[in-house]
Order: C-alpha cells, then sequence, then structure tokens
C-alpha cells in the first residue's frame, strides 16, 4: 500500500523530513510545495482541489487551469497519477460528464467515486479503470463513522469479487487513519493528518514531547506507516484509535 502524506507542510525543514523517500498528494488548490515534493519524494499524485473548494463553499475546480497544471507535471518520473475534477456534491451524471471532458492520459487519471452516489457509477468505474479513488460525501461524509462503514461495506461487496479481493486498485480519499484502511483492500490513500497536527501544540503534551514539528512529523508518520491495507475485505470496520492525533 501506498501512503500519500499531502501538503503543505510546514515548515519547510519538516516538509522535507517528511516527504523525502516517501509519497505525497499535492492539491492543486495548494500547489506551492509542488517543486519540493517533486524533488525529495519516491513519487507523487495531484489532487483537484475540489475537497477545499466544496468546505469553503465557493464553487467548482477550474477544469482548464487545472488540466494545464497537470499537463506541466505528466512526464516527470517521479509523477504517479492525478485525480480528475470531479464535483463532491454533485450528481453522478455530473461527475460523468467532467470525466467525458477528460483527455489526459487514461492510465496516469483516476475518476472519483463519491459514496452518495448509486452503487452501480462504482460498478461501471471499477470495470473501466485501472485505479478508483473513493470519496466520503453526503449522508457518509464522516470518515469511519457508522454510517461511513455501513456504506463503505455496501461499496466492497461492488467493488471487490466473492473472495474480497478488489476489481481495480482503490484509493481512499482522507483516509489515513490506521484503524481505517486496515481492514479495506485498498491499494492507497491519501490525508493530510501529518500537515495538520504537528502544528497543534495541545495535542501533543507528556514528558517526552517531540520538540520539533520535524521529529513531530516522524512520528505521526512512523504510526501510519507502520500498518498496510488489508488483501482482502473480510466484513471488518475499524475501531478509532488516536483521535487526538488522526483528525
Amino acid at each position: 500500500m501506498i501512503h500519500y502524506h499531502g501538503g503543505p507542510i510546514t515548515p519547510r525543514s519538516a516538509a522535507i523530513q517528511a516527504w523525502s523517500r516517501r509519497h505525497a498528494m499535492v492539491s492543486f488548490a495548494n500547489p506551492q510545495q509542488i517543486e519540493l515534493a517533486a524533488e525529495v519524494c519516491q513519487s507523487f499524485a495531484l489532487d483537484n482541489g475540489a475537497y477545499p473548494l466544496y468546505t469553503a463553499g465557493s464553487g467548482d475546480v477550474d477544469f482548464q487551469k487545472y488540466t494545464e497544471w497537470v499537463e506541466q507535471w505528466l512526464r516527470h518520473p517521479g509523477f504517479d497519477w492525478c485525480l480528475i475534477p470531479d464535483k463532491i456534491d454533485g450528481t453522478a451524471e455530473e461527475n460523468d460528464d467532467l470525466i467525458e471532458r477528460w483527455r489526459l492520459p487514461f492510465t496516469s487519471s483516476v475518476p472519483v467515486y463519491h459514496m452518495h452516489e448509486p452503487l452501480d457509477r462504482l460498478a461501471q468505474l471499477v470495470s473501466k479503470w485501472q485505479r478508483v479513488a473513493l470519496g466520503s460525501s453526503g449522508q457518509y461524509w464522516e470518515v469511519g463513522s457508522t454510517m461511513w462503514w455501513e456504506r463503505m461495506h455496501d461499496m466492497m461487496a461492488v467493488a471487490c469479487d466473492e473472495q474480497g479481493r478488489p476489481l481495480t486498485k482503490l484509493h481512499i480519499l482522507r483516509g489515513l487513519d490506521p484503524t481505517i484502511f486496515s481492514h479495506l483492500p485498498v491499494s492507497s490513500a491519501d490525508s493530510t493528518n501529518v500537515a495538520r497536527n504537528i502544528g497543534i501544540d495541545v495535542r501533543w503534551n507528556g514528558p517526552y514531547v517531540p520538540p520539533s514539528k520535524e521529529t513531530r512529523a516522524l512520528v505521526l508518520i512512523d504510526r501510519i506507516e507502520a500498518h498496510a491495507s488489508a488483501a482482502t475485505y473480510a466484513g471488518t470496520m475499524g475501531v478509532r484509535m488516536n483521535g487526538g492525533l488522526f483528525g
């Protein structure tokens, strides 16, 4: 499994510590560290920036500008893949239209299935694409909630064969909590857990608190990357732990 750590991570020294020899997810909404990620990471993926736009209520992804940005990095040897523009609160038809408009290489492009959408859309995506990203949305917005796990169970019945093996590579958006991805047969997951939490001092206390953001980044990454995803889906669900750090 590939753990993609999202940015931006500040200060720059903490980003270097977190990303060196690892994997990054860089968002079109916050692209300022793309050069650094490309320089120090084993590989990187590009996020279309729909999540911060949605949470801010500020509109949709600029399709043309995002396409041009991806094209700048498409042939970099560290580039893995990019998310196709999506509308988090959109309909299945709206998101399918965005896929139809996308003209960059199929092999490096990943569509997003939103959990509120019909399951038959998920079935179509996993039958056609080499990787599909799973995004929390609608009533399933809270990753790891009871409703989320119930919906995920239904999704795994569609996205996996009778032995629980995924029909294509799966990626979980906002999914780098080990109590989430360790129960699912995913090839990758991302989150900004490290970027968000290294600077929140109240979450770090006690006599052995790491003295720097650089060290905090390594502590969080070690806790995350000590776990791998499940080989098959067995119908279990995670118990959320370390809530203060994996928020």
